[in-house]
């Protein structure tokens, strides 16, 4: 998140396009249009969803102003929007922040682990929910569910495959005694010391919310 970064007025209109899209209302927090509004304003996605619930109520005067500005006049939104956009660097994301200092957070998340590589931590995280509901035999490109993720997070059912061999070797169950390294163990293990030791329920729970993003 950017350095003393203070929740601006002009986002309230950012996040009301997003709300007012058809269907009107509270979009999921990890739906793709959330995520890529918090990787733009480098703001969490919890943070927008319980920002957008108070559009949702109207909660304080600021907000019902831009209600009732906006709120029957999508078109009107749209010109504010764009033109914010505009302002902001000129449309040039890399021109916004310069000279800002920022530390990532959240964004990883939902970027490669390496640059040879197209799974994200994220995808690692549906990976490992995928990974406590099948055996090892059964952790082969074959598998409907292997199919069936590769294919919601558009990636090859070999790289899933590959990722939960990965965890094989994260899992102190398995006691897997040959050693393997590499940029994708590496990032497994961190996926695993975040959720791995967790109630596999809250982890499942988990995945179906940043399963929205790849709707």
């Amino acid at each position: 998140m950017a350095k003393n970064l203070k929740w601006q007025d002009e986002y309230w209109l950012l996040l009301m396009q997003i709300y007012l899209q058809k269907p009107a209302g509270i979009k999921p927090m990890y739906s793709k249009k959330m995520v890529d509004l918090s990787m733009e304003l480098h703001i969490a996605p919890n943070v927008l969803f319980n920002k957008m619930c108070q559009i949702a109520n109207l909660e304080t005067p600021r907000i019902e102003y831009f209600w009732e500005l906006y709120g029957n006049n999508p078109k009107k939104l749209k010109r504010a929007v764009n033109m914010l956009r505009e302002m902001w660097g000129f449309n040039n994301a890399l021109e916004f922040y310069e000279g800002v200092e920022t530390q990532e957070s959240f964004e990883k998340d939902f970027k490669p682990i390496s640059a040879d590589s197209v799974l994200t931590p994220v995808m690692l995280t549906l990976i490992l929910d995928l990974y406590f509901r099948l055996t090892p035999i059964t952790m082969v490109e074959e598998t409907p569910e292997v199919q069936e993720l590769a294919k919601q997070i558009k990636v090859k059912p070999q790289e899933v495959v590959e990722a939960l061999e990965a965890f094989q070797h994260c899992d102190p169950y398995l006691n897997r005694k040959d050693v393997v390294m590499g940029e994708l163990v590496l990032a497994c293990q961190l996926i695993w010391r975040r959720y791995g030791n967790a109630n596999p329920e809250d982890l499942a729970s988990f995945a179906e919310q940043l399963k929205e993003y790849y709707k």
